[in-house]
């Protein structure tokens, strides 16, 4: 059956997102297309309203303004940072309630095996922080993956004329894991046990 062309725009747009093939865009588009005009309405000005979003000018997280909430709340830990590499981390750790300090979304690993591509990264960025901020402590939060511990040991010698703590969160999450979809017991243990990067 060939879809209308609107349907069919529709289904292309959908499919670019990650995890969802041509089946599932095409069961989105047919669920929307059965919803009442204000809920409609309502899900394209919250696509629209996407636009008014920024990143944080001091952690690159997901903000409505210059800051993000945890870097305008006057009551978190300003000289601890947690170091993640997209804001779905950010928003893991937040869930589990245990951490009071501030973040650095990195946007990224370091590729293995490819050209470098830490230039690409928000290093520089994370080490003006340490420098201008006073940081006692840096939290590598990468995944447990080859690319997240070739980036926290990267990282790790980039922050070594510091002379400040340099963490890694404890192994309770698996290997291979992503930190995004970690249950909070887990991170909460991770945050807890982290260790000295050695």
């Amino acid at each position: 059956m060939q879809y209308p062309k609107v349907f069919q725009s529709l289904i292309a747009h959908f499919s670019s997102l990650p995890s969802v093939g041509p089946k599932m865009a095409e069961r989105i588009v047919l669920y929307l297309f059965k919803q009442d005009q204000e809920k409609l309405n309502g899900f394209a000005e919250s696509l629209e309203a996407l636009h008014s979003l920024k990143s944080c000018t001091r952690c690159f997280h997901i903000a409505e303004s210059d800051l993000c909430t945890m870097c305008s709340d006057n009551g978190r830990a300003v000289k601890v940072i947690c170091l993640v590499e997209e804001p779905l981390d950010v928003i893991a750790i937040e869930r589990t309630g245990s951490y009071r300090g501030l973040y650095h979304v990195l946007g990224g690993l370091i590729e293995s095996g490819k050209s470098d591509n830490s230039g690409n990264l928000r290093i520089k960025e994370l080490l003006r922080r340490v420098e201008n901020d006073d940081v006692e402590e840096v939290i590598l939060a990468t995944n447990p993956t080859t690319e997240g511990d070739l980036t926290a040991l990267y990282i790790k010698k980039k922050l070594e004329p510091y002379k400040i703590k340099v963490t890694r969160l404890a192994r309770g999450m698996a290997t291979g894991g992503d930190i995004e979809y970690a249950d909070e017991l887990t991170l909460t243990a991770s945050l807890t046990n982290r260790k000295d990067l050695v």
